[in-house]
């Protein structure tokens, strides 16, 4: 089926230097570094197979209390063989294994990831029946009894995300052939419940399954995994969105998200309009309804907070980062399939605020939660003894940021964020390709010892270079979004000549012409503005662009100024290193001193992100 606008193959968009290259090489290196055996563990432990994770004794050592050791001899944490999620992980690890393959087509990923294939084999090979599962089958059926259980399905749907990943990005025909016999066992065991009894099943946590079952049948085509659609169609949720009730306040976010994916892949690979309209439901409620902060994030203690009111769920839980992520997830399902600027805008805020917030620069590792009251400290994971949910997704999402940036519909190319990438690709016949650069500094050179010296300072702008080729000209349609944060008239430039540019905040520039050998420079004038909580007006976040910037303060402060000219609140700080731009911020007028800086950049400090702000003291 064919939609608006369809991504490229990430093996078409290479990530060049900058912030987002530097994250994807940080969790690359963190991926590898990951031994197959601990990754496999708990699949080895279900089906008897011993490996090199026992003692010199033959005993699996644990700790007291089971769940968490030192060490990386083996993996802790959720991936405990105590823990009813063990294995969870393993499919967050194909998956973004398999992403990092098509990107770079790094042979050693490559041979790690058929290992553990080849491995996982084995293991259902000596289970015999095709489970293929880190975690016994009676949690399932102890599910279907209505035995408290922690979501095993939710742990079975990673593993075959993963290995339909490692499919559909590595073309491995081993990893669809082990999640279509998996698939079987999940026909034998569904067959004989009534739908009230599948209903109940659903309840509990299921993950992305209906997701993994849509997956299969656009791959395969078998009929079963219709039948498999069919009974994880989770009615009494997507009955209820239809009917434009509220279900998400106060309900346990990252539960329903993944339901929402598989609705979205079933609508794509069946052309069911019914599943797009429960898709749409659910982005209405779940965003345009309910809004969100400054970061885009929306959960406090990974539940949904009330429609518009966010003022009393400011704390040290907020943002979980697989809602992050998998609502990024969710936007690109709706961008793809209508085409609207607005669903680029969601991802890029919550790129830079959620995604790279989340991770730690320095050590590649994630923060479950980000938090968003006075004080607040990001409390970071370890490589191998903790490996939370949001673990997983983080190793994904700092895969995949080459993912978002071209789209192709059409009339051409459509340019969705603003990344410095190269893009390959192949129209009607003609090779063609888009450089894209983002200026970091601006006139001058390293030393500043000769030359020009450019602009006196930070300049308010995005400055944008995209430098287009085909190997014969070929005339098309290029599309440049204007972001949500443009705070004045954009211009652009081809081959220096300028073009006359009225477009406004979330809108598409669109240039057609005869390509070949060209240059287009666009200009995005920016500005500090201020994002205040919808149900305390004068609590308010301050972004520069897109990016949040947060206070280096362990307390709440109110701050003296004008709410709407945050220039006269904050001024830029320590702006200048050799040829770069720095993002820092000082303000200015007030009792006591504070900086701030982009709240991607946080690692140990205290921050504060939102601020009362008077216009004049008390």
């Amino acid at each position: 089926m064919r939609f608006q606008c369809n991504q490229f193959g990430l093996d078409q968009v290479q990530l060049t230097a900058g912030l987002f290259k530097n994250r994807f090489d940080l969790n690359l290196n963190y991926v590898m570094s990951l031994r197959n055996n601990n990754l496999l563990q708990n699949f080895f432990l279900e089906a008897g197979i011993k490996k090199a994770h026992q003692d010199h004794h033959g005993a699996f050592r644990t700790t007291a209390h089971g769940d968490s050791g030192a060490g990386d001899d083996r993996h802790w944490g959720w991936e405990s063989p105590t823990c009813e999620l063990r294995g969870h992980f393993l499919g967050h690890w194909l998956s973004a294994a398999a992403r990092i393959y098509q990107s770079t087509g790094n042979p050693e990923v490559r041979l790690k990831i058929d290992q553990i294939i080849a491995e996982l084999k084995s293991c259902q090979d000596k289970n015999g029946n095709g489970w293929a599962g880190s975690t016994p089958e009676k949690y399932l059926v102890w599910t279907a009894q209505g035995k408290p259980t922690w979501a095993p399905q939710y742990v079975h749907h990673k593993t075959l995300m993963g290995l339909y990943d490692v499919y559909a990005f590595t073309g491995s025909p081993e990893a669809l052939a082990i999640a279509d016999r998996f698939a079987d066992w999940f026909i034998r065991w569904t067959d004989p419940f009534s739908r009230e009894e599948m209903d109940n099943i659903l309840d509990v946590e299921t993950g992305g399954m209906l997701e993994a079952w849509a997956n299969l049948f656009g791959a395969t085509n078998d009929h079963k995994y219709m039948t498999l659609i069919e009974r994880y169609t989770r009615s009494r949720f997507f009955d209820a969105l239809l009917d434009g009730q509220d279900l998400l306040t106060n309900r346990h976010a990252n539960t329903t998200i993944p339901e929402i994916h598989g609705a979205a892949r079933v609508y794509e690979v069946t052309g069911n309009e019914r599943y797009r309209r429960i898709v749409e439901a659910y982005w209405r409620s779940a965003v345009t309804e309910r809004g969100a902060f400054c970061t885009g994030g929306q959960t406090t203690g990974e539940v949904w907070t009330p429609p518009r009111e966010f003022s009393a769920r400011l704390g040290d839980k907020n943002q979980e980062h697989c809602t992050v992520y998998n609502m990024i997830r969710l936007a690109d399902y709706m961008f793809r399939w209508t085409g609207d600027p607005t669903y680029a805008d969601y991802i890029e805020r919550n790129l830079y605020n959620g995604i790279l917030a989340q991770q730690n620069p320095l050590t590649a590792m994630v923060a479950y939660f980000l938090p968003l009251g006075a004080g607040g400290k990001k409390l970071w994971g370890s490589p191998t003894n903790d490996f939370w949910c949001c673990h997983g997704t983080m190793i994904q999402a700092q895969s995949s940021h080459n993912a978002h940036v071209y789209y192709e519909d059409e009339a051409g190319i459509v340019v969705c964020q603003y990344i410095p990438t190269i893009l390959k690709a192949e129209r009607h016949g003609i090779e063609l390709t888009i450089q894209q650069e983002i200026e970091q500094s601006t006139g001058g050179s390293a030393s500043n010892n000769a030359g020009s010296s450019g602009e006196h300072h930070r300049p308010n702008q995005w400055r944008i270079i995209f430098k287009v080729s085909c190997d014969s000209p070929s005339e098309f349609t290029i599309k440049f979004r204007m972001p949500w944060w443009l705070s004045g008239q954009p211009a652009a430039t081809i081959n220096g000549k300028s073009l006359e540019v009225q477009h406004g905040p979330s809108e598409f520039l669109s240039i057609t012409q005869i390509w070949q050998n060209d240059t287009i420079v666009l200009e995005l004038p920016k500005r500090l503005t201020v994002s205040a909580l919808p149900d305390s007006p004068d609590v308010c976040a301050f972004l520069d662009g897109p990016v949040v910037l947060a206070g280096l303060c362990n307390e709440e402060r109110t701050l003296i100024g004008d709410k709407d000219d945050a220039a006269s609140i904050l001024v830029p700080d320590n702006e200048r290193e050799w040829a770069n731009w720095l993002p820092g911020y000082r303000v200015r007028n007030q009792e006591l001193g504070l900086r701030f800086k982009p709240l991607y950049e946080i690692t140990n400090e205290a921050y504060t992100v939102y601020f009362p702000i008077h216009s004049s003291r008390l």
